[in-house]
């Protein structure tokens, strides 16, 4: 039998023993928002995170029977042509996900790290967004900065998302005008809420615990931030925020892709923070008009590059237009332009 079938069925006993924990996703993500109910029909995507919610807890433990044996380190060519790391931890959880994602919503498209992409997700309104691993730097290193996210994207815009760190054992999870939620180490469900902080020296920066470059060190350096936090999966950073651990995080480069960032954004909206690339819209206003800024533009999935070209701010929400009109000038000295 595959490793990952006994995973799961070990998974399906344990969650018999915790079914009161399960049933209480439902409950308190209803709970959250009492919208009207036009935005209630809207939002409907109960059934979608429940599965999310599971699958990411199923191959969380696909990932830590790898991370606590010895494993061999790969290497392979991304759909950008660039060079990454890869392990069968990624690979096999990428195997589950996707394939009990095609059993229960086979009309819907898959966008997924370790599988052959095809064009058959453009032409759907629907599409699941799956990083099995983000963070297989940190997984190799055993920093245990990794996890598995799941996001659902409609129409280009991310609706739903799972965010898992099974060293941690720490879950994020959100849908859409249903608030987000962290369950820790087998607690209760919290609803989680962004700070309100907005002057640099009062707020935390996530950060990447790799080398950092010469540009990064220049915006830290502007900004004086009063502490820093290093971790690795864009996830774990981000969550950070909605945690209110953290309150900012950038990303300057073009490096991250769609599957990076889809469930994390959700998880961040719907805490009360927001994600956007990093630049402005110059809107004309005309002859003789004046020209204004649109700050950020919102992030789109299920595009044909898959990667996020103009970069990723991540912010409480409150500080938002402040950073990019921060940012600007710096931008502009690193030669830096939206493409």
């Amino acid at each position: 039998m595959p490793l990952w079938l006994t995973l799961r069925d070990d998974y399906t006993r344990l969650t018999k023993r915790r079914s009161s924990r399960l049933r209480s996703i439902k409950s308190d993500v209803l709970a959250c928002s009492r919208s009207a109910k036009k935005r209630v029909a809207e939002s409907n995507y109960q059934r979608e995170i429940e599965v999310a919610t599971k699958l990411a807890r199923v191959a969380g433990g696909i990932l830590l029977t790898h991370y606590y044996s010895p494993f061999l380190v790969e290497q392979k060519v991304n759909a950008l042509d660039e060079l990454e790391e890869v392990t069968a931890a990624d690979r096999e959880a990428n195997e589950l996900i996707v394939s009990r994602l095609r059993e229960d919503f086979p009309d819907d498209g898959i966008l997924a790290e370790e599988s052959a992409d095809t064009e058959r997700r453009l032409s759907k309104d629907r599409v699941w967004l799956i990083d099995p691993m983000d963070g297989t730097k940190n997984f190799i290193a055993r920093e245990g900065d990794f996890a598995v996210q799941i996001g659902l994207s409609v129409r280009g815009e991310s609706v739903a998302g799972v965010v898992y760190q099974p060293v941690r054992d720490v879950l994020y999870r959100a849908v859409r005008y249903r608030g987000a939620w962290i369950e820790a180490a087998g607690e209760p469900a919290t609803q989680m809420r962004v700070s309100a902080r907005t002057q640099p020296a009062e707020m935390v920066l996530a950060s990447s615990r790799s080398h950092r470059s010469p540009r990064m060190e220049r915006v830290v350096e502007a900004f004086r931030f009063k502490d820093e936090l290093r971790r690795g999966s864009v996830g774990v950073k981000i969550g950070l925020i909605a945690e209110q651990k953290a309150d900012l995080y950038l990303h300057l480069s073009p490096s991250t892709k769609q599957w990076d960032t889809c469930a994390p954004e959700i998880i961040l909206a719907e805490a009360g923070g927001r994600s956007t690339d990093l630049f402005p819209e110059i809107i004309l206003a005309g002859a003789g008009g004046r020209s204004t800024d649109l700050f950020g533009q919102p992030l789109r999935y299920n595009g044909i590059r898959i990667d996020n070209r103009n970069g990723i701010v991540a912010t409480n929400g409150a500080a938002h237009e402040m950073v990019i009109e921060k940012l600007k000038p710096l931008l502009k000295e690193f030669g830096r332009e939206p493409v």
